[in-house]
């Protein structure tokens, strides 16, 4: 088995979960791959989180060890040809506050990343609860993605839309040559909290197209809040042609 590319623990990520129509989507998925659903219905999820003791090949960098990220990203799957089903996540835009974590993202993994100011206030105290929050800007516009919890988080229930969100261990990037690389992503299983109340602000157009911005105009179908865990990605193979 391959060692980890990356090793960091994910903290208090938050998801806000939004039906989307497949024909936005079907454009953007990686080929060898088709779109995930649940119950019948396909998703995209703006999700904020924060990465800690961040190590890049066993090597932690200066300054870039704990660090925001928020991202837009909808849900695949791939059958291999063993019969197993790999459910996965394709970004549509990730956002970081360092450029040498965005180039060396887009570098080995294609990655659509950009670099931006941003910043944290997540305050939480178990098993009372708190307050989860991620900014950013872009243009002198401000963004933030901000959520209320309160109590203790549970684990969410097979078949559930809380499960079907936060499950998904693979990854799949479109290569600039059309081609797909897929990634594995090891982490257990996440409890989640259902937050008492959340905002999220900024003209979402700027970063991640009208279209989508759209998108998030709605209210989401859903928002979860898990704790994250420890989290680690493994270097990427080139899917074969066809």
């Amino acid at each position: 088995m391959s060692r980890p590319f990356l090793t960091a623990r994910w903290e208090y990520l938050v998801f806000l979960n939004y039906p989307c129509p497949p024909a936005l989507l079907e454009p953007l998925v990686p080929r060898g791959t088709e779109l995930d659903s649940w119950l019948g219905q396909t998703f995209v999820s703006l999700v904020g989180l924060h990465f800690r003791d961040t190590l890049v090949r066993g090597i932690g960098f200066p300054c870039h060890r704990t660090f925001e990220e928020v991202n837009l990203r909808f849900y695949v799957r791939r059958t291999d040809p063993s019969g197993e089903i790999r459910k996965a996540v394709v970004f549509i835009r990730e956002l970081v506050p360092r450029r040498a974590i965005a180039a060396v993202a887009r570098r080995f993994y294609n990655e659509p990343y950009l670099a931006l100011p941003m910043s944290n206030a997540n305050d939480i105290e178990f098993p009372v609860g708190g307050l989860v929050a991620y900014f950013w800007s872009i243009e002198q516009k401000k963004f933030s993605l901000i959520a209320n919890i309160a109590g203790e988080p549970a684990e969410p229930g097979p078949g559930t839309q809380a499960s079907f969100i936060t499950e998904h261990h693979w990854g799949y990037t479109r290569q600039r040559d059309g081609g797909t690389l897929e990634y594995r992503v090891e982490h257990p299983r996440w409890p989640v909290w259902t937050p008492v109340s959340f905002n999220l602000e900024g003209p979402m157009q700027l970063v991640f197209g009208e279209a989508f911005a759209e998108i998030l105009r709605q209210p989401p179908a859903s928002v979860y809040v898990a704790p994250g865990s420890n989290v680690s990605v493994f270097p990427g193979r080139r899917l074969p042609p066809g």
